[in-house]
């Protein structure tokens, strides 16, 4: 079974939001019959996220999320998404054949570069403020 919710998340909370959708996956997959999960952004929508989660059947999924654990972490996350179908069964699995999966020119051109020479993320901005906010407590100044 693939379980697949998708947010609107304001650029402002991305950071935040990652994080939390990250908790709740991890809690998840401590839950028997769980077989992975990712927690992604839309390449041409950056308020577009996406959480999926993939299990063995449709029981372990309700049961996983009936936990007092998943009540705390995963169940409040999953209230918060766009309203629309999210339990989907498996029709068809194609696993690597052992070749690549990436892009001919991955190592050229990164997330967001295909649509403009630079495209700042908020991930960028937090990630800056947070070496900032680093070098102030040791003492550094630029």
């Amino acid at each position: 079974m693939l379980v697949v919710t998708r947010y609107r998340v304001p650029p402002a909370d991305a950071v935040p939001f990652r994080d939390r959708a990250r908790r709740a996956l991890e809690v998840l997959a401590t839950k028997p019959g769980w077989l992975g999960g990712h927690v992604g952004r839309a390449a041409d929508d950056p308020e577009l996220w996406v959480v999926s989660s993939e299990w063995r059947n449709v029981g372990s999924y309700r049961r996983a999320l009936s936990s007092y654990e998943a009540k705390l972490e995963a169940v409040p996350l999953l209230s918060l998404a766009i309203d629309e179908p999210t339990a989907f069964e498996i029709i068809a699995t194609v696993h690597s054949s052992g070749a690549s999966v990436r892009a001919s020119d991955a190592d050229e051109v990164g997330l967001g570069q295909a649509a403009a020479p630079t495209v700042p993320t908020d991930f960028d901005a937090a990630s800056a403020e947070t070496r900032a906010s680093a070098g102030s407590d040791r003492g550094d100044h630029e």
